[in-house]
Protein backbone atom coordinates (compact mmCIF):
# COMPACT_ATOMS: atom_id res chain seq x y z
CA UNK A 1 0.00 0.00 0.00
CA UNK A 2 1.17 3.53 -0.74
CA UNK A 3 1.44 5.79 2.34
CA UNK A 4 -1.61 7.93 1.48
CA UNK A 5 -3.51 4.82 0.38
CA UNK A 6 -3.03 3.19 3.79
CA UNK A 7 -4.76 6.08 5.54
CA UNK A 8 -7.53 6.17 2.94
CA UNK A 9 -8.17 2.44 3.27
CA UNK A 10 -8.00 2.64 7.05
CA UNK A 11 -10.61 5.40 7.14
CA UNK A 12 -12.78 3.37 4.76
CA UNK A 13 -12.71 0.43 7.17
CA UNK A 14 -13.41 2.69 10.14
CA UNK A 15 -16.43 4.23 8.41
CA UNK A 16 -17.92 0.81 7.77
CA UNK A 17 -17.26 -0.33 11.33
CA UNK A 18 -18.76 2.79 12.90
CA UNK A 19 -21.83 2.82 10.65
CA UNK A 20 -23.03 -0.17 12.71
CA UNK A 21 -21.20 0.48 16.01
CA UNK A 22 -22.84 -2.27 18.06
CA UNK A 23 -22.21 -5.00 15.51
CA UNK A 24 -19.48 -7.59 15.96
CA UNK A 25 -17.43 -7.48 12.75
CA UNK A 26 -15.11 -10.05 11.24
CA UNK A 27 -12.48 -9.50 8.59
CA UNK A 28 -14.55 -11.41 6.03
CA UNK A 29 -17.52 -9.04 6.63
CA UNK A 30 -15.29 -6.02 6.05
CA UNK A 31 -13.86 -7.48 2.86
CA UNK A 32 -17.41 -7.74 1.50
CA UNK A 33 -18.46 -4.29 2.74
CA UNK A 34 -15.38 -2.35 1.61
CA UNK A 35 -14.25 -4.26 -1.47
CA UNK A 36 -10.70 -4.28 -0.10
CA UNK A 37 -8.42 -7.29 -0.27
CA UNK A 38 -8.37 -9.60 2.73
CA UNK A 39 -4.67 -8.93 3.35
CA UNK A 40 -5.34 -5.19 3.38
CA UNK A 41 -8.25 -5.54 5.81
CA UNK A 42 -6.16 -7.75 8.10
CA UNK A 43 -3.36 -5.18 8.25
CA UNK A 44 -5.78 -2.29 8.85
CA UNK A 45 -7.48 -4.18 11.69
CA UNK A 46 -4.16 -5.18 13.24
CA UNK A 47 -3.04 -1.55 13.22
CA UNK A 48 -6.31 -0.24 14.70
CA UNK A 49 -6.18 -2.87 17.45
CA UNK A 50 -2.58 -1.94 18.23
CA UNK A 51 -3.58 1.73 18.45
CA UNK A 52 -6.38 0.80 20.86
CA UNK A 53 -9.16 2.02 18.56
CA UNK A 54 -10.56 -1.50 18.17
CA UNK A 55 -10.71 -4.46 20.53
CA UNK A 56 -10.23 -8.02 19.34
CA UNK A 57 -12.56 -10.62 20.82
CA UNK A 58 -11.64 -13.91 19.24
CA UNK A 59 -12.20 -13.46 15.50
CA UNK A 60 -14.47 -10.46 16.05
CA UNK A 61 -13.50 -6.81 16.35
CA UNK A 62 -15.41 -4.18 18.28
CA UNK A 63 -15.05 -0.43 18.77
CA UNK A 64 -12.91 0.53 21.77
CA UNK A 65 -13.26 3.68 23.90
CA UNK A 66 -9.96 5.14 22.73
CA UNK A 67 -11.60 5.76 19.35
CA UNK A 68 -13.36 8.66 21.10
CA UNK A 69 -10.16 10.70 20.80
CA UNK A 70 -10.81 11.23 17.08
CA UNK A 71 -14.15 12.92 17.71
CA UNK A 72 -12.72 14.68 20.75
CA UNK A 73 -10.20 16.36 18.43
CA UNK A 74 -13.07 18.08 16.61
CA UNK A 75 -14.79 19.10 19.86
CA UNK A 76 -11.55 20.54 21.26
CA UNK A 77 -10.60 22.39 18.07
CA UNK A 78 -14.08 23.87 17.65
CA UNK A 79 -14.03 25.12 21.23
CA UNK A 80 -17.83 25.07 21.29
CA UNK A 81 -18.54 22.64 24.16
CA UNK A 82 -15.83 24.20 26.33
CA UNK A 83 -16.86 27.80 25.58
CA UNK A 84 -20.63 27.52 25.35
CA UNK A 85 -21.21 24.49 27.54
CA UNK A 86 -21.34 26.34 30.89
CA UNK A 87 -24.04 28.67 29.52
CA UNK A 88 -26.02 25.76 28.09
CA UNK A 89 -25.78 23.87 31.38
CA UNK A 90 -26.95 26.94 33.30
CA UNK A 91 -29.89 27.30 30.91
CA UNK A 92 -30.87 23.65 31.47
CA UNK A 93 -30.85 24.18 35.22
CA UNK A 94 -32.75 27.46 34.94
CA UNK A 95 -35.53 26.00 32.79
CA UNK A 96 -35.40 22.45 34.18
CA UNK A 97 -35.42 21.21 30.58
CA UNK A 98 -32.90 19.47 28.35
CA UNK A 99 -30.60 21.70 26.29
CA UNK A 100 -28.41 20.75 23.33
CA UNK A 101 -25.84 22.35 21.03
CA UNK A 102 -25.79 21.39 17.35
CA UNK A 103 -23.64 22.42 14.38
CA UNK A 104 -24.22 22.27 10.62
CA UNK A 105 -22.77 19.21 8.90
CA UNK A 106 -23.52 19.21 5.18
CA UNK A 107 -27.31 19.20 4.80
CA UNK A 108 -27.76 17.97 8.35
CA UNK A 109 -27.11 19.10 11.90
CA UNK A 110 -24.91 17.17 14.29
CA UNK A 111 -25.19 17.41 18.08
CA UNK A 112 -21.98 18.36 19.90
CA UNK A 113 -23.16 18.77 23.50
CA UNK A 114 -26.21 17.85 25.56
CA UNK A 115 -27.39 18.71 29.03
CA UNK A 116 -30.26 16.44 29.99
CA UNK A 117 -32.65 16.19 32.92
CA UNK A 118 -33.22 12.84 34.55
CA UNK A 119 -36.85 11.88 34.03
CA UNK A 120 -38.83 8.81 33.04
CA UNK A 121 -39.28 10.43 29.62
CA UNK A 122 -35.83 11.72 28.69
CA UNK A 123 -34.18 13.00 25.52
CA UNK A 124 -32.07 10.24 23.97
CA UNK A 125 -30.06 12.37 21.50
CA UNK A 126 -26.34 11.76 21.96
CA UNK A 127 -23.25 13.80 21.18
CA UNK A 128 -22.39 12.87 17.60
CA UNK A 129 -25.96 12.04 16.53
CA UNK A 130 -27.10 13.62 13.27
CA UNK A 131 -30.54 14.79 12.12
CA UNK A 132 -31.81 16.06 8.77
CA UNK A 133 -32.02 19.85 8.90
CA UNK A 134 -35.69 19.90 7.92
CA UNK A 135 -36.62 17.67 10.85
CA UNK A 136 -35.54 19.81 13.81
CA UNK A 137 -35.58 23.36 15.13
CA UNK A 138 -31.77 23.48 15.16
CA UNK A 139 -31.76 22.74 11.42
CA UNK A 140 -34.30 25.48 10.72
CA UNK A 141 -32.14 28.20 12.29
CA UNK A 142 -28.82 26.88 10.92
CA UNK A 143 -29.60 25.79 7.38
CA UNK A 144 -33.01 27.25 6.57
CA UNK A 145 -34.04 30.87 6.03
CA UNK A 146 -32.38 33.36 8.36
CA UNK A 147 -34.74 33.40 11.34
CA UNK A 148 -34.11 34.52 14.93
CA UNK A 149 -35.69 31.37 16.37
CA UNK A 150 -37.61 28.27 15.35
CA UNK A 151 -39.97 25.76 16.92
CA UNK A 152 -40.10 22.00 16.31
CA UNK A 153 -43.55 20.59 17.07
CA UNK A 154 -43.01 16.81 17.19
CA UNK A 155 -41.10 16.55 13.91
CA UNK A 156 -38.25 14.48 15.32
CA UNK A 157 -40.54 12.20 17.30
CA UNK A 158 -44.15 12.25 18.55
CA UNK A 159 -44.29 13.99 21.91
CA UNK A 160 -40.96 15.84 21.48
CA UNK A 161 -41.04 19.64 21.17
CA UNK A 162 -38.17 22.11 20.93
CA UNK A 163 -37.32 25.75 20.44
CA UNK A 164 -33.93 26.81 19.04
CA UNK A 165 -31.88 29.92 18.38
CA UNK A 166 -28.67 30.35 16.35
CA UNK A 167 -25.40 31.39 17.97
CA UNK A 168 -23.25 33.65 15.81
CA UNK A 169 -19.49 34.05 15.84
CA UNK A 170 -18.00 37.58 15.69
CA UNK A 171 -17.98 37.52 11.87
CA UNK A 172 -21.76 36.99 11.83
CA UNK A 173 -21.86 33.33 10.76
CA UNK A 174 -24.18 31.01 12.69
CA UNK A 175 -21.75 28.46 14.13
CA UNK A 176 -24.19 26.43 16.17
CA UNK A 177 -27.74 26.29 17.45
CA UNK A 178 -28.85 25.98 21.05
CA UNK A 179 -32.11 24.08 21.56
CA UNK A 180 -34.39 23.69 24.55
CA UNK A 181 -36.12 20.31 24.29
CA UNK A 182 -39.15 19.12 26.21
CA UNK A 183 -42.08 16.70 26.05
CA UNK A 184 -45.73 17.42 25.34
CA UNK A 185 -46.57 16.09 28.78
CA UNK A 186 -44.83 19.21 30.11
CA UNK A 187 -45.31 21.83 27.37
CA UNK A 188 -47.04 22.37 24.07
CA UNK A 189 -44.79 23.74 21.34
CA UNK A 190 -46.23 27.24 21.80
CA UNK A 191 -46.09 26.89 25.56
CA UNK A 192 -42.41 25.93 25.43
CA UNK A 193 -41.67 28.89 23.16
CA UNK A 194 -43.33 31.32 25.58
CA UNK A 195 -41.67 29.72 28.59
CA UNK A 196 -38.16 29.30 27.20
CA UNK A 197 -37.53 32.01 24.61
CA UNK A 198 -36.69 34.89 27.00
CA UNK A 199 -34.22 32.69 28.88
CA UNK A 200 -32.85 31.34 25.60
CA UNK A 201 -32.20 34.85 24.27
CA UNK A 202 -30.20 35.77 27.37
CA UNK A 203 -28.19 32.55 27.13
CA UNK A 204 -27.41 33.16 23.43
CA UNK A 205 -26.26 36.71 24.21
CA UNK A 206 -23.89 35.29 26.83
CA UNK A 207 -22.65 32.63 24.40
CA UNK A 208 -21.95 35.16 21.65
CA UNK A 209 -20.09 37.34 24.14
CA UNK A 210 -17.99 34.32 25.10
CA UNK A 211 -17.16 33.65 21.43
CA UNK A 212 -15.86 37.20 21.09
CA UNK A 213 -13.17 36.40 23.64
CA UNK A 214 -10.33 34.52 21.94
CA UNK A 215 -9.52 31.32 23.84
CA UNK A 216 -5.89 30.86 24.87
CA UNK A 217 -3.84 28.79 22.43
CA UNK A 218 -1.40 26.34 23.96
CA UNK A 219 -0.07 23.37 22.05
CA UNK A 220 -0.04 20.14 24.01
CA UNK A 221 2.41 17.59 22.60
CA UNK A 222 1.69 14.03 23.66
CA UNK A 223 2.97 10.50 23.33
CA UNK A 224 1.85 9.11 20.00
CA UNK A 225 1.87 5.43 19.11
CA UNK A 226 2.19 6.38 15.44
CA UNK A 227 5.82 7.34 16.11
CA UNK A 228 6.83 3.86 17.29
CA UNK A 229 9.21 2.37 14.70
CA UNK A 230 7.42 -0.03 12.39
CA UNK A 231 9.86 -2.86 13.05
CA UNK A 232 8.86 -2.80 16.73
CA UNK A 233 5.18 -3.37 15.90
CA UNK A 234 5.43 -6.18 13.36
CA UNK A 235 4.90 -6.54 9.62
CA UNK A 236 1.13 -6.05 9.85
CA UNK A 237 1.45 -2.58 11.34
CA UNK A 238 0.59 0.24 8.91
CA UNK A 239 2.68 3.12 10.17
CA UNK A 240 1.24 5.61 7.68
CA UNK A 241 -2.31 4.83 8.89
CA UNK A 242 -1.26 5.32 12.49
CA UNK A 243 0.52 8.56 11.63
CA UNK A 244 -2.47 9.90 9.72
CA UNK A 245 -4.82 9.26 12.63
CA UNK A 246 -2.22 10.81 14.93
CA UNK A 247 -2.35 13.97 12.80
CA UNK A 248 -6.16 14.06 13.13
CA UNK A 249 -5.89 13.81 16.92
CA UNK A 250 -3.19 16.48 16.95
CA UNK A 251 -5.41 19.01 15.15
CA UNK A 252 -7.42 19.20 18.36
CA UNK A 253 -4.37 20.27 20.38
CA UNK A 254 -5.50 23.92 20.37
CA UNK A 255 -8.75 25.81 19.70
CA UNK A 256 -9.05 26.78 16.04
CA UNK A 257 -6.90 23.91 14.77
CA UNK A 258 -3.24 23.94 13.78
CA UNK A 259 -1.04 25.04 10.96
CA UNK A 260 0.94 22.32 9.17
CA UNK A 261 4.05 23.43 11.04
CA UNK A 262 2.27 23.24 14.40
CA UNK A 263 0.87 19.80 13.59
CA UNK A 264 4.36 18.63 12.68
CA UNK A 265 5.62 20.02 15.99
CA UNK A 266 2.93 18.26 18.03
CA UNK A 267 3.27 14.89 16.29
CA UNK A 268 7.01 14.94 15.64
CA UNK A 269 6.31 14.05 12.00
CA UNK A 270 7.75 15.64 8.87
CA UNK A 271 5.68 18.50 7.47
CA UNK A 272 5.29 16.64 4.16
CA UNK A 273 3.86 13.63 6.04
CA UNK A 274 1.39 15.88 7.83
CA UNK A 275 0.36 17.53 4.56
CA UNK A 276 -0.39 14.17 2.90
CA UNK A 277 -2.47 13.05 5.87
CA UNK A 278 -4.42 16.32 5.91
CA UNK A 279 -5.12 16.11 2.18
CA UNK A 280 -6.44 12.55 2.54
CA UNK A 281 -8.72 13.53 5.43
CA UNK A 282 -9.99 16.55 3.53
CA UNK A 283 -11.21 14.13 0.88
CA UNK A 284 -13.27 12.30 3.52
CA UNK A 285 -14.73 15.55 4.88
CA UNK A 286 -12.95 15.11 8.21
CA UNK A 287 -10.64 18.14 7.93
CA UNK A 288 -10.90 21.57 6.33
CA UNK A 289 -8.71 24.62 5.99
CA UNK A 290 -9.54 27.76 7.92
CA UNK A 291 -7.16 30.40 6.65
CA UNK A 292 -3.70 29.08 7.58
CA UNK A 293 -4.93 26.42 9.99
CA UNK A 294 -6.51 23.03 9.54
CA UNK A 295 -9.40 21.97 11.73
CA UNK A 296 -11.29 18.71 12.20
CA UNK A 297 -14.86 18.88 10.88
CA UNK A 298 -18.04 17.73 12.67
CA UNK A 299 -18.18 14.66 10.41
CA UNK A 300 -15.34 13.14 12.46
CA UNK A 301 -18.01 12.45 15.11
CA UNK A 302 -19.50 9.81 12.83
CA UNK A 303 -16.56 7.58 13.75
CA UNK A 304 -18.34 5.92 16.66
CA UNK A 305 -18.55 8.94 18.96
CA UNK A 306 -22.29 8.74 19.70
CA UNK A 307 -22.17 5.06 20.66
CA UNK A 308 -18.91 5.14 22.60
CA UNK A 309 -19.59 8.35 24.54
CA UNK A 310 -22.83 6.80 25.83
CA UNK A 311 -21.15 3.66 27.22
CA UNK A 312 -21.89 2.97 30.87
CA UNK A 313 -19.27 2.21 33.47
CA UNK A 314 -20.33 -1.44 33.40
CA UNK A 315 -19.96 -1.64 29.61
CA UNK A 316 -16.50 -0.06 29.76
CA UNK A 317 -15.10 -2.39 32.41
CA UNK A 318 -16.80 -5.68 31.46
CA UNK A 319 -14.30 -6.94 28.83
CA UNK A 320 -11.36 -6.12 31.09
CA UNK A 321 -13.12 -7.76 34.02
CA UNK A 322 -13.70 -10.94 32.02
CA UNK A 323 -10.04 -11.06 30.97
CA UNK A 324 -8.94 -10.54 34.58
CA UNK A 325 -11.18 -13.35 35.88
CA UNK A 326 -9.84 -15.66 33.19
CA UNK A 327 -6.22 -14.90 34.09
CA UNK A 328 -6.57 -15.31 37.87
CA UNK A 329 -9.31 -17.99 37.84
CA UNK A 330 -11.26 -16.09 40.51
CA UNK A 331 -14.33 -13.87 40.59
CA UNK A 332 -13.79 -10.22 39.69
CA UNK A 333 -16.17 -7.31 40.31
CA UNK A 334 -16.56 -3.55 40.01
CA UNK A 335 -18.57 -1.50 42.50
CA UNK A 336 -19.37 2.12 43.27
CA UNK A 337 -20.03 3.87 46.57
CA UNK A 338 -23.70 4.51 47.37
CA UNK A 339 -24.41 5.92 50.80
CA UNK A 340 -22.73 3.67 53.35
CA UNK A 341 -22.61 0.72 50.95
CA UNK A 342 -20.81 -0.49 47.87
CA UNK A 343 -23.09 -1.46 44.99
CA UNK A 344 -21.95 -4.02 42.41
CA UNK A 345 -22.28 -2.72 38.84
CA UNK A 346 -20.25 -5.34 36.94
CA UNK A 347 -19.13 -8.84 37.78
CA UNK A 348 -17.58 -11.96 36.25
CA UNK A 349 -17.93 -15.00 38.55
CA UNK A 350 -15.44 -17.82 38.59
CA UNK A 351 -16.42 -21.24 37.26
CA UNK A 352 -16.07 -23.17 40.50
CA UNK A 353 -18.21 -25.49 42.61
CA UNK A 354 -17.58 -23.18 45.56
CA UNK A 355 -17.92 -19.52 44.55
CA UNK A 356 -18.91 -16.18 46.07
CA UNK A 357 -22.60 -15.70 45.21
CA UNK A 358 -23.08 -12.03 44.28
CA UNK A 359 -25.32 -10.47 41.63
CA UNK A 360 -25.44 -7.02 40.03
CA UNK A 361 -27.05 -4.52 42.36
CA UNK A 362 -25.89 -6.36 45.49
CA UNK A 363 -25.07 -3.99 48.33
CA UNK A 364 -22.56 -4.58 51.12
CA UNK A 365 -21.44 -2.28 53.95
CA UNK A 366 -18.46 -0.31 52.67
CA UNK A 367 -16.48 -0.56 55.90
CA UNK A 368 -16.21 -4.36 55.67
CA UNK A 369 -15.21 -4.68 52.01
CA UNK A 370 -11.96 -4.13 50.12
CA UNK A 371 -13.71 -2.04 47.43
CA UNK A 372 -15.42 0.03 50.11
CA UNK A 373 -12.13 0.90 51.72
CA UNK A 374 -10.41 2.09 48.55
CA UNK A 375 -13.52 4.12 47.72
CA UNK A 376 -13.70 5.61 51.23
CA UNK A 377 -10.01 6.52 50.95
CA UNK A 378 -10.99 9.02 48.24
CA UNK A 379 -13.69 10.60 50.45
CA UNK A 380 -13.18 13.36 53.05
CA UNK A 381 -11.99 11.95 56.38
CA UNK A 382 -15.21 13.15 58.06
CA UNK A 383 -17.14 10.72 55.87
CA UNK A 384 -16.11 7.82 58.10
CA UNK A 385 -17.86 9.34 61.12
CA UNK A 386 -21.27 8.73 59.54
CA UNK A 387 -20.75 4.99 59.02
CA UNK A 388 -22.53 2.46 61.21
CA UNK A 389 -19.84 -0.10 61.94
CA UNK A 390 -21.79 -3.33 62.35
CA UNK A 391 -19.85 -6.55 63.02
CA UNK A 392 -20.50 -9.06 60.22
CA UNK A 393 -17.97 -11.65 61.38
CA UNK A 394 -15.69 -11.90 64.38
CA UNK A 395 -12.96 -10.26 62.25
CA UNK A 396 -14.93 -7.17 61.13
CA UNK A 397 -13.22 -3.90 62.10
CA UNK A 398 -15.76 -1.93 64.15
CA UNK A 399 -13.43 0.40 66.02
CA UNK A 400 -13.59 3.87 64.32
CA UNK A 401 -9.91 4.56 64.87
CA UNK A 402 -8.83 1.20 63.46
CA UNK A 403 -11.09 1.65 60.43
CA UNK A 404 -9.73 5.16 59.83
CA UNK A 405 -6.23 3.72 59.90
CA UNK A 406 -7.16 0.93 57.46
CA UNK A 407 -8.74 3.44 55.07
CA UNK A 408 -5.70 5.74 55.24
CA UNK A 409 -3.47 2.74 54.56
CA UNK A 410 -5.58 1.82 51.53
CA UNK A 411 -5.18 5.35 50.18
CA UNK A 412 -1.43 5.23 50.75
CA UNK A 413 -0.89 1.71 49.35
CA UNK A 414 -3.29 2.07 46.41
CA UNK A 415 -5.09 -1.13 47.35
CA UNK A 416 -7.06 -2.69 50.22
CA UNK A 417 -7.10 -6.31 51.35
CA UNK A 418 -9.95 -7.55 53.54
CA UNK A 419 -9.60 -10.96 55.17
CA UNK A 420 -12.94 -12.56 56.20
CA UNK A 421 -14.47 -9.35 57.57
CA UNK A 422 -17.52 -9.45 55.29
CA UNK A 423 -18.12 -13.20 55.57
CA UNK A 424 -16.19 -16.09 57.05
CA UNK A 425 -14.01 -17.72 54.43
CA UNK A 426 -14.05 -14.80 51.96
CA UNK A 427 -10.90 -12.85 51.15
CA UNK A 428 -10.74 -9.99 48.65
CA UNK A 429 -8.32 -7.39 47.36
CA UNK A 430 -9.32 -4.17 45.55
CA UNK A 431 -7.83 -1.16 43.76
CA UNK A 432 -9.50 2.11 42.65
CA UNK A 433 -10.59 3.14 39.16
CA UNK A 434 -10.15 6.75 38.03
CA UNK A 435 -11.77 8.95 35.40
CA UNK A 436 -9.95 11.27 33.01
CA UNK A 437 -9.67 13.97 35.70
CA UNK A 438 -8.07 11.59 38.19
CA UNK A 439 -11.15 11.21 40.37
CA UNK A 440 -11.89 7.82 41.95
CA UNK A 441 -15.16 6.69 40.38
CA UNK A 442 -15.28 2.98 41.22
CA UNK A 443 -13.26 0.08 42.55
CA UNK A 444 -12.36 -3.33 41.12
CA UNK A 445 -11.66 -6.40 43.21
CA UNK A 446 -10.87 -10.08 43.09
CA UNK A 447 -12.61 -12.23 45.69
CA UNK A 448 -11.84 -15.82 46.61
CA UNK A 449 -12.43 -18.40 49.29
CA UNK A 450 -9.78 -18.53 52.00
CA UNK A 451 -9.13 -22.19 51.21
CA UNK A 452 -7.98 -21.29 47.68
CA UNK A 453 -5.74 -18.29 48.29
CA UNK A 454 -3.70 -17.05 51.23
CA UNK A 455 -3.19 -13.38 51.98
CA UNK A 456 0.31 -13.72 50.55
CA UNK A 457 -1.11 -15.21 47.33
CA UNK A 458 -3.45 -12.25 46.94
CA UNK A 459 -0.57 -9.83 47.34
CA UNK A 460 2.01 -11.62 45.21
CA UNK A 461 -0.05 -13.20 42.43
CA UNK A 462 -3.42 -11.42 42.28
CA UNK A 463 -2.50 -7.79 43.03
CA UNK A 464 -0.19 -7.32 39.97
CA UNK A 465 -2.89 -8.70 37.65
CA UNK A 466 -5.54 -6.59 39.37
CA UNK A 467 -3.46 -3.42 39.11
CA UNK A 468 -2.77 -4.06 35.43
CA UNK A 469 -6.46 -4.62 34.66
CA UNK A 470 -7.41 -1.46 36.60
CA UNK A 471 -4.90 0.55 34.54
CA UNK A 472 -6.58 -0.63 31.33
CA UNK A 473 -10.04 0.19 32.68
CA UNK A 474 -8.87 3.63 33.81
CA UNK A 475 -7.32 4.26 30.38
CA UNK A 476 -10.68 3.53 28.73
CA UNK A 477 -12.58 5.66 31.25
CA UNK A 478 -10.20 8.57 30.61
CA UNK A 479 -11.51 8.89 27.05
CA UNK A 480 -15.13 9.46 28.13
CA UNK A 481 -16.24 13.11 27.92
CA UNK A 482 -16.67 14.82 31.29
CA UNK A 483 -19.32 17.27 30.07
CA UNK A 484 -22.79 16.92 28.67
CA UNK A 485 -25.10 15.58 31.37
CA UNK A 486 -26.88 16.70 34.49
CA UNK A 487 -27.87 14.35 37.29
Amino acid sequence: MEPSGALERGLTVLRVLTAAPERRWRATDLVQSTGLARATVDRVLATLVTLGYLRADGRDVLLAPRLLELGAAYLAASGLPATLGPHAEALAEELDESVSLAVPDGGSVRFVARYTRRRTMTVALRVGDVLAAERCAAGFVLLGAAVPWAVDDQLVEPGLVAVAMPVHEPGGEAVCAVSVISHTSRHTADGLREHALPHLRRAVDAMEAALRRDPPRRLVPGADLSRVPKDEMGAAYLQSLARGLGVLVALGAAPGGLTLAEAAQVTGLARATVRRAVQTMEGFGYVSARRTRFVPRPRVLELGYARLSALTLAEIVQPHLAALAERVHESASVAVLSGDDVVYVARVPTASIMSVDITLGTRFPAHATSMGRVLLAAEPAARLASLELKPLTCRTVTDPALLAGAVRQAGSDGYALVDQELEDGVRSIAVPLHDGDGNVVAAVNVATHASRATVQTLLERILPELTSAAARMTADLSHLPSYGSIS
